[in-house]
């Protein structure tokens, strides 16, 4: 999802997601197959539907081929000059379940990054075991102010959605309360490279590792640090948070992908043991991310002597 650019709650641009995203295509497909049977039952060449809907006919061919996302207008005005009226209601119940698995960022931030923070909150809410890892990005749950900003202005500057980083900064911060609470459990790992790369100045970025530290003592939070030096198992493709058992979150620049399907959830279920099984945690995780810090620190200036 980042750094997951568009909302760095984690997640990059996967390399390998192509379950998912496989599945995305049937699904799209699947729906422009029912488009094009509406429409070859009308009689109507792609031609005389893109004439009558006022539509140039490459929409009609992307459409039914799966290679664009009609909107809920698009399939009103669809079935209605098609006359497949009693259609509508099961083609938008398909769109909809579509747009849950691939939420395309253009769509869902353009009422503004503040308002999908706070329908993460409500997601949230619901989930009790959180599994995260993110390979090149600080998780939003565990993230300072300053480091949350860069993350969400760069979410802005990529897809072009309603500039409200400080208060989509404000939510951030206010989701991080489910921290605390003592029925909820989580599980972060993350590896020494989202620890060092620069996305803000060395200050804050001290300021996000000296909470790290904090967080780690939490009764309920596992923090385990990959550390360079470490010999992967499973290559770390790309980042992704495991919700429960019920959803895997995937990031990438243009969408993200909720993936529900059972064996999906098994897939990443096994390659996060696999990830966390060869983390650092406690002391030694410590250990690294004071590591940073000392590495970090001379390069803040040092207040000037007095007298």
């Amino acid at each position: 999802m980042q750094p997951g650019i568009t909302q760095c709650d984690g997640r990059t641009l996967p390399r390998n997601t192509t379950s998912g995203a496989s599945n995305v295509h049937e699904a799209r497909t699947a729906l422009g197959k029912r488009l094009r049977e509406l429409r070859h039952r009308s009689g109507m060449s792609g031609k005389q539907l893109a004439e009558s809907l006022a539509w140039p006919p490459s929409k009609i061919s992307k459409l039914e081929n799966g290679r664009q996302t009609p909107t809920e207008d698009d399939i009103r005005d669809w079935a209605r000059s098609t006359g497949g009226q009693d259609e509508t209601e099961a083609l938008l119940a398909t769109l909809h379940t579509l747009e849950e698995r691939h939420a395309e960022w253009r769509r869902v931030l353009r009422t503004g990054m503040s308002h999908q923070q706070v329908k993460r909150v409500e997601m949230e809410s619901d989930v009790r075991f959180f599994r995260v890892f993110e390979q090149d990005v600080v998780p939003g749950l565990l993230q300072v102010p300053e480091y949350a900003k860069v993350c969400l202005s760069q979410g802005v500057r990529v897809n072009g959605v309603p500039d409200d980083v400080d208060e989509a900064v404000r939510v951030r911060m206010r989701r991080q309360e489910i921290l605390y609470q003592p029925d909820k459990r989580f599980h972060f790992v993350v590896t020494e490279a989202a620890l060092r790369y620069r996305y803000c100045e060395t200050e804050a970025m001290l300021g996000q590792l000296d909470r790290l530290v904090s967080l780690s003592a939490l009764p309920n939070l596992k923090l385990g640090i990959i550390s360079f030096d470490t010999l992967y198992e499973i290559m770390p493709c790309n980042g992704f948070w495991l919700l429960d058992d019920h959803m895997v979150e995937v990031e990438t620049y243009s969408a993200g992908l909720n993936l529900a399907q059972p064996q999906e959830i098994e897939l990443y279920g096994k390659i996060f043991e696999s990830l966390a099984g060869i983390a650092s945690y406690g002391r030694a995780a410590r250990q690294i991310i004071m590591r940073v810090i000392d590495d970090l620190s001379p390069e803040v200036d040092e207040d000037p002597p007095t007298g």
